[in-house]
């Protein structure tokens, strides 16, 4: 049976809630030309072997497929801490004190790694590498006479974690990989350098996250800002010659990679992957004294409080927009003509009919839609005020009624199967990470916390099979831990009248919702309310809410927002002063919607390393 979602050669993609924030379709970015300062290409969830070709760049691709991982790490609360200044003296002295009996190993696997190699310039290669990781010992070492006893590393032995990744480094090196043979027992030098290979499979991840991490650290520091304790750590993974560093990293892993096979290359994924994962827990492990405002939940007291996730669903969840999906699967279920039409069935058009109606309710639609941002945006910036955001959106609220109104009356949406629907559902494309975001959050009863979904969606039926398609989501709870408020279709034995039962048209309606929703809630705890959207109908929640995350690209958000006083900051720029206030005691950690700020994500995996950390 051929797809119900094929490639079509009309322009339906461009119909309605596209228009509605001038966003091109929310695929995954185009990998950077070298390693990026901040992943946020989401990648396929695949082999190894098939997701990378001859000519791309190994390090690169893992770079992106495991960007979660590297979140983790950004987000962990000493990393915040570290960022923003406030980490305790103790806790920074303990971290270096673990850092050099992992350093140490890592200079020990380069050489083991240089003795498989087997050619001269790889040797080399590895050679400086393990150059440079001594190096970083001597920093250490600086960092101990400048802020600890000549006795820091002695006083504190290496604890389970640093254990754990030491001893995964050195076997890796050894030879002691699956599927390999003993050191002694390799039979040809390409056999050797495939240890080699493996070797810098295990050692890149940490090049590569410390180098990410210096970035994004430096461009938080202030200019005139001389009284950062953890300067001095932050400019050396910032600096050129570490950036440099790790980029030639990640080409010895490229070249050395380049003779094995798919198989192989699978090894190396999982040595890759398996030494972030201990990157992750190396970070998390750090003993704080501290209170810190990340992961959100770590604060969270079920006794007291009440998590409330809402979503929007369209382009915040979802790769396309729903009522493109819907509209394809009105042409390419529909008879060729309009002759033979059953009897006793509803009505519907031909597909060239419904094609034609649906191009012209998009490019009336569009057009529309940019008259109304127009007309509601004020002449001159103001202030933020909620209320006077309030009152304009009023305007697009009826503007969407009218338009939904028209789709009505045009009966595209009459006689679609509610089968042929939820088959669609379940080929929708969610965006990476969202699912494992609900799930995270139904598998734990603990947490006390309610997920939301508010869409604009034509058809619930749509949504519920889209979210019923995760088999680990629907184990962990699925559907019973999803509470969706969307709007129906109509049917009559399984077949779509055309007709829709509105429950949520516009930015009002979806206001509305979220209220109804807080206002239901038991009493008897205080709510705290995360709302994550990604368009101009998701502004009066994410406003509302006690944290509005957006996602996504939109810039007519963006524009009606600021226009509108609206303040956007990337969500760790974000968290990172949060945490500076907190511990200079300058503010509370409270959070509190209406504020006029909104926290901006490139990804759900940003939005989990937050609310839930690890």
């Amino acid at each position: 049976m051929r797809s119900l979602l094929p490639s079509p050669p009309y322009p339906i993609i461009s119909l309605f809630k596209l228009a509605r924030s001038h966003r091109r379709l929310f695929s995954s970015p185009p990998p950077p030309t070298r390693r990026p300062s901040n992943p946020m290409a989401i990648p396929p969830k695949s082999s190894a072997a098939a997701v990378f070709p001859a000519d791309d760049c190994l390090a690169k691709s893992l770079w992106i497929k495991f960007r979660r991982e590297f979140m983790l790490s950004l987000y962990s609360p000493f990393s915040l801490c570290l960022a923003s200044g406030s980490l305790k003296i103790d806790t920074f002295r303990h971290y270096i004190a673990q850092d050099v009996h992992f350093l140490k190993a890592s200079a020990h696997a380069c050489e083991l790694a240089e003795d498989c190699a087997d050619d001269d310039d790889a040797k080399l290669a590895i050679s400086e590498l393990r150059k440079g990781v001594l190096k970083e010992l001597k920093m250490h070492n600086s960092f101990v006479q400048e802020w600890s006893s000549s006795d820091c590393v002695k006083e504190s032995p290496v604890n389970t974690t640093t254990l754990k990744c030491t001893e995964f480094l050195l076997a890796t090196a050894s030879g002691k990989v699956e599927g390999l043979k003993a050191p002694g027992a390799l039979a040809t030098p390409f056999e050797k350098t495939k240890i080699a290979a493996y070797t810098l499979g295990a050692i890149t991840p940490c090049m590569s996250l410390y180098a990410f991490l210096g970035t994004e650290f430096r461009t938080l520091l202030d200019s005139n800002e001389h009284d950062h304790p953890y300067k001095k750590w932050i400019e050396n993974y910032s600096s050129e010659s570490f950036q440099a560093s790790a980029l030639q990293t990640e080409d010895l892993l490229d070249k050395l990679s380049a003779p094995l096979t798919g198989e192989e290359l699978n090894t190396i994924e999982k040595l890759y992957h398996q030494a972030m994962k201990l990157e992750v827990e190396f970070f998390y492990s750090q003993p704080l004294t501290q209170p810190t405002i990340a992961p959100l939940t770590k604060e969270h007291d079920p006794e007291q409080d009440h998590l409330m996730i809402f979503s929007d669903f369209d382009l915040t969840c979802t790769i396309v927009d729903s009522s493109a999906i819907l509209a394809e699967i009105a042409i390419v279920t529909a008879r060729k003509s309009d002759r033979n039409q059953p009897a006793g069935q509803i009505g519907r058009m031909s597909s060239a009919e419904l094609r034609n109606a649906w191009g012209l309710l998009s490019t009336q639609y569009t057009e529309e839609y940019e008259q109304c941002i127009e007309s509601i945006l004020p002449s001159e910036k103001v202030e933020f005020k909620y209320e006077t955001l309030h009152k304009a959106l009023e305007q697009l609220s009826d503007f969407e009624k009218r338009a939904n109104s028209r789709v009505i009356e045009s009966g595209v949406l009459k006689g679609l199967n509610r089968e042929d629907i939820k088959r669609a559902g379940k080929r929708l494309v969610l965006q990476d990470g969202c699912i494992s975001f609900f799930q995270k959050i139904a598998q734990n009863k603990s947490l006390n916390a309610n997920i939301h979904v508010l869409s604009y969606c034509w058809c619930g039926d749509l949504i519920r099979t889209a979210f019923s398609a995760g088999r680990k989501f629907v184990e962990a709870g699925g559907l019973d831990a999803l509470n969706i408020h969307t709007n129906e279709f109509s049917f009559e034995e399984s077949v779509s009248t055309g007709e829709i039962v509105w429950k949520v048209q516009s930015p009002i309606d979806k206001i509305q919702a979220f209220n109804d929703i807080l206002q239901d809630c038991s009493n008897d705890r205080k709510n705290l309310s995360v709302y994550v959207g990604d368009s101009v109908g998701d502004l009066l929640c994410l406003l509302k809410a006690d944290i509005g995350i957006v996602i996504g690209t939109s810039s007519s958000l963006r524009r009606v927002g600021s226009e509108y006083g609206v303040s956007f900051v990337p969500l760790f720029t974000g968290l990172v002063k949060k945490q500076k206030d907190f511990a200079g005691g300058r503010s509370p950690c409270i959070w509190k919607g209406q504020s006029g700020i909104l926290y901006t994500a490139s990804s759900w995996d940003d939005i989990h390393a937050f609310i839930l950390g690890l």
